[in-house]
């Protein structure tokens, strides 16, 4: 095997090789190399960097729900003897969503993230078990995740399908535009129809086969730019997970 880093092959330091997932490599590395530029867009790299945006909402929506409701719960019955335990299971729990979160980045962004050494209480019970949990640092950091994650999340499935649909739209165009004459009162797709402070009427229509190629070429400019931008916000999940479900 190459020792040379290429993208496949790129590799972040991790220390240890054990975490709450079982054995794994001591360094979190990609597991695939991102498709050329212009190769993206029909590429099973890029639709799975779609599936997993589309699917992060609902996803990122459980996991901010429970770990905000545990955490209020569970502040809030702190002086009682059931605050405590609360919290203690809300890092176990975000431990195991910060486990399932390390499959899908594994499986659908190509990258494999070690998890965090196990928890191992120092005293024996369950107090012991309380305690170790509430000063696990790894859950509380799987707790934030799922906090912070969630506006990002909202955002990313909002860009995404927004650009994926204007970008495909556009570029067929000229498969669909005898729809607007045929069946609708429009002589094409309506870019814009607004009356000035001079009460003219201003309308325009993409029509004839200059303005369709062209509306169509910019489709598939977009169509290519999408798949970078795509790219760019899992960038983001990454580095997340590395930073936060990681060791």
């Amino acid at each position: 095997m190459s020792s040379s880093r290429s993208m496949l092959d790129q590799e972040w330091d991790v220390h240890g090789g054990y975490g709450d997932d079982g054995p794994h490599t001591a360094r979190a590395r990609r597991t695939e190399r991102p498709p050329a530029f212009w190769r993206a867009p029909f590429s099973a790299h890029y639709y799975r960097e779609i599936g997993y945006v589309l699917t992060g909402l609902p996803v990122a929506i459980a996991g901010f729900t429970v770990a905000i409701t545990l955490f209020c719960f569970g502040l809030g019955t702190v002086v009682t003897v059931l605050g405590l335990p609360v919290l203690a299971g809300l890092t176990n729990i975000a431990r195991g969503l910060g486990r399932a979160e390390r499959a899908r980045v594994r499986g659908m962004l190509g990258l494999d993230v070690p998890g965090p050494a196990p928890v191992r209480p120092v005293r024996p019970g369950n107090w012991g078990g309380i305690t170790a949990r509430l000063a696990d640092a790894a859950g509380w950091k799987a707790v934030l995740y799922q906090v912070v994650m969630f506006p990002w999340a909202v955002f990313s499935f909002a860009v995404t399908l927004t650009f994926l649909l204007l970008g495909w739209l556009m570029a067929l165009y000229p498969l669909y535009q005898w729809v607007f004459p045929t069946y609708t009162p429009w002589r094409g797709y309506q870019l814009f129809d607004f009356t000035d402070s001079h009460h003219v009427r201003h309308v325009h229509y993409v029509e004839g086969p200059w303005q369709i190629a062209a509306f169509s070429m910019v489709g598939v400019l977009l169509v290519f730019l999408t798949a970078r931008l795509v790219r760019g916000l899992t960038n983001v999940n990454r580095a997340a997970a590395l930073g936060l479900l990681g060791r």
